[in-house]
């Protein structure tokens, strides 16, 4: 197996990955602000540590993975404000969402899913310590953090510090990169706002000072991975690595992966443009959770990901011809034996998957040894040159590829359909489908071919499409 490297920002360099304890990984990977629906931009990053996650695995490394919740933050409080109701009301239905659309996209639960409001007494500790070190300080009832007495602030990011104004405070949670001030660790809470009494006053946390508490609270001080998109280096995980530092005295993180953008048809998402889209916006146009995790994952992390519905589609035929090659092989009746180089030629196809992978999690050419191997097998396949050693080869080849993408699994339908997304197949179960299909091949059996077509365009009516072997076998699928 090739040795594993990822790109770390926090060097710049793409660096062999050694973790602290190993087979042991703590990774944190930052989640969705659950003040609306996430969209596909988030679903990119979540994609990209689902597949390191399950690369990790099949690898052999035993995960300590801890994703986050944040549901508190200026824009819940707002809006939370707003319909007079809690915090937690607020956000629940996105939370379930979110939860609801990972399941769909197969993705997989970390160790630990954690709320930020869950752990208030962490945070407020983990302040109480920067107090200590005499890193913050307060103002009308607000504690900050004190930048210019970290003098590492800007390594991750890169920015330049050197023209910050001392004192100066900047008191939203979000900000561009000209706007490096002293961060608020702890709100004062506005009029009507929602606030927690505390030992360090009334109020609330501010957002980056709640990853660091969680990350540490449940996977130690000093952290393997650290994961998120690119928009997040900073302010937030520069913040993160200040306070976190700061309050230990060692390296908080070893390793920092950040996915890149997603744009939608070459230019930037944004609801102004028309081109906002949610999982759910997809899914009623009728698109496969599979073509989009196909789709979110075929693009290398550190690339920009243009979205095209052109490339949705690419995607959603993609999947089908796995799928259709992995039913080839199981159902095929081959002559024993096996092919001579067609065992070299599987070989050749997980060297080439491995490789990919551990080059900085190269999905693309991870895919391209796929299909280059789907190509050549169905060709042989076609000559009738297949053998039967050559299929269970194939087989344990394609069970590896999918513990990491996950998508052979013919199940989009019952995804959609758990969401509340109907089709024309909808009420009609594998089951029923599969006694239908029995009575059409009783019928032909028996010649009566009208019965015969009468069932498949029952079926076509409901969703269904038959495809009839030569060996009169019939493969079914969901449209």
């Amino acid at each position: 197996m090739a040795e594993i490297r990822f790109h770390n920002t926090l060097s710049g360099k793409t660096e062999a990955f050694a973790p602290l304890t190993a087979p042991d990984v703590r990774m944190y990977t930052c989640g969705p602000t659950v003040y609306d629906y996430a969209h596909i931009g988030n679903y990119r990053t979540f994609v990209f540590q689902d597949i390191l996650r399950r690369f990790l695995k099949l690898r052999g490394f035993r995960l300590n993975h801890v994703m986050n919740l944040t549901d508190v933050d200026d824009r819940i409080i707002a809006n939370a404000a707003a319909k007079g109701v809690s915090i937690r009301d607020y956000t629940e239905k996105y939370a379930q969402a979110f939860f609801d659309d990972c399941k769909a996209l197969s993705i997989e639960a970390p160790e630990h899913w954690i709320r930020a409001t869950d752990h208030i007494n962490d945070m407020v500790q983990l302040i109480q310590r920067l107090q200590e070190k005499t890193y913050t300080y307060p103002s009308e009832g607000s504690i900050y953090y004190r930048i210019a007495k970290f003098p590492d602030y800007g390594k991750l990011s890169k920015i330049d510090v050197s023209g910050i104004q001392a004192g100066a405070r900047v008191d939203v949670d979000r900000y561009e990169k000209e706007s490096a001030r002293d961060f608020a660790l702890w709100k004062a809470p506005k009029p009507g706002e929602h606030f927690w009494d505390t030992p360090i006053g009334r109020g609330r946390p501010g957002w980056h000072i709640e990853c660091s508490a969680m990350a540490m609270k449940y996977i130690g001080e000093t952290l393997d991975i650290h994961t998120g998109g690119i928009d997040l280096a900073f302010p937030h995980h520069e913040n993160e690595i200040a306070q976190s530092e700061a309050a230990t005295g060692k390296p908080f993180v070893r390793y920092w992966l950040h996915a890149e953008h997603l744009l939608v048809e070459g230019e930037k998402m944004s609801k102004s443009l028309g081109n906002f889209f949610t999982l759910r916006d997809l899914f009623s146009k009728g698109y496969k959770p599979s073509a989009l995790r196909f789709a979110l994952a075929s693009v290398p992390y550190r690339r920009q990901l243009n979205f095209t519905f052109d490339g949705l589609q690419q995607a959603t035929s993609a999947v089908e011809r796995l799928r259709n090659f992995a039913e080839r092989l199981s159902q095929g009746k081959f002559p024993p034996g096996r092919q001579p180089g067609m065992a070299e030629r599987v070989n050749q196809a997980v060297a080439g998957f491995d490789a990919g992978l551990s080059d900085d999690l190269n999905t693309a050419m991870a895919l391209a040894a796929v299909f280059d191997l789907v190509r050549d097998a169905n060709i042989a396949i076609d000559k009738g040159e297949f053998r039967q050693e050559d299929a269970a080869a194939a087989q344990k080849f394609l069970s590896t590829f999918d513990r990491v993408f996950a998508v052979l699994k013919d199940d989009d339908e019952t995804k959609l359909r758990e969401l509340g997304y109907g089709t024309a197949a909808e009420g009609l179960s594998d089951a029923e489908v599969e006694k239908l299909v029995a009575e059409r091949q009783a019928a032909r059996k028996r010649r009566d071919f009208a019965a015969s077509d009468r069932i498949r365009k029952e079926l076509a009516d409901r969703g269904i499409l038959l495809e009839d072997n030569r060996d009169g076998s019939v493969r079914w699928k969901r449209k």
